[in-house]
């Protein structure tokens, strides 16, 4: 049995759908893609603000790791409100297509992790954040490939 929401998703034209790794009418397939990822990052920073998720904080990763192009850091005043926050992020991605998202740390909400692929969101309770302090680790210049031997 469909439901409504998978209804709606499977009634958008294919044009509608985000999908990463398709070829454009160009053939630029790396054009695409950042034009996917960065749809999928407004998306995601405005559904954070919509959650009234605080201290919303997008990092460009993209000169600083292979791991992914962006990360995105946002508290919830609660582990109620971070669990909330975290299933919406979930649900809405996995309605605009984007495939395999990945969840940690829904059992005790203090630092959920939602892994998109291009795109890494992390939600904290406050207190978490701050020990933490992902922010200051990932904002800063990567050192250069000078080594003292």
């Amino acid at each position: 049995m469909a439901t409504a929401s998978g209804a709606a998703a499977r009634a958008k034209k294919p044009s509608e759908r985000l999908t990463k790794g398709t070829v454009s009418a160009t053939g630029n397939k790396e054009a695409e893609t950042k034009a996917v990822d960065t749809k999928v990052l407004s998306s995601i920073l405005a559904w954070l603000d919509e959650a009234k998720a605080e201290g919303i904080v997008a990092i460009d990763l993209k000169d600083k790791s292979t791991i992914a192009d962006h990360m995105v850091i946002a508290s919830g005043r609660s582990d109620r409100h971070v669990g909330a926050i975290a299933d919406q992020i979930h649900k809405k991605l996995k309605e605009i297509g984007v495939a395999r998202v990945r969840v940690e740390g829904m059992e005790a909400c203090d630092w959920v992790l939602i892994d998109s692929g291009d795109i890494i969101v992390h939600i904290f309770r406050p207190e978490v954040r701050e020990f933490y302090k992902l922010e200051k680790m990932w904002s800063g210049e990567r050192p250069g490939e000078d080594t003292a031997h």
